[in-house]
């Protein structure tokens, strides 16, 4: 096989119409596009979602909700992933915070975190948080814990 012997295989590939090549071809004079119109002249190109004048689907549907760009989103950990990551050793009783966490690989920065109260915890441990569930604040405090929500402490 020799590549300049190749020829496409019959009939895929067909010549396009010659446009505005005078009458006697059908496509003269206009060249298929109409007398007279925005779409007859070169340069065409209509907005996204005309409609020639009619009111444009977009506006003509309902709109409702609201998206706040300010909510801050918070990352939930729960009491019994920390009393694991503590067994295992990743973190250390006395201090864990959004900096820790971040070292660990469970945290990005600037992420904010909350504590839930799923599970037991047996460690008194110190945490520093943006917010905490009752129920998980009630059990750190229980054992002799503390819980910080100081947010200019944390960063």
């Amino acid at each position: 096989m020799i590549l300049n012997h190749l020829t496409p295989i019959k009939g895929s590939n067909k010549k396009g119409k010659r446009l505005g090549r005078g009458k006697g071809s059908g496509k003269g004079k206009t060249s298929t596009r109409g007398n007279k119109g925005a779409k007859s002249r070169s340069g065409n190109t209509a907005k996204l979602g005309f409609e020639g004048g009619q009111m444009p689907f977009h506006k003509r549907i309902p709109k409702f909700g609201f998206k706040n760009i300010k909510k801050k989103k918070y990352k939930i950990f729960n009491l019994e992933t920390i009393e694991d990551l503590i067994n295992i050793g990743k973190l250390k009783r006395n201090l864990i915070n959004n900096n820790v966490l971040r070292k660990i690989g469970l945290l990005k920065k600037k992420e904010f975190f909350k504590i839930l109260g799923r599970g037991e915890l047996t460690h008194k441990i110190k945490i520093f948080a943006h917010k905490f569930s009752k129920k998980a604040s009630l059990k750190i405090k229980n054992l002799g814990g503390n819980t910080i929500t100081d947010e200019r402490k944390i960063y």
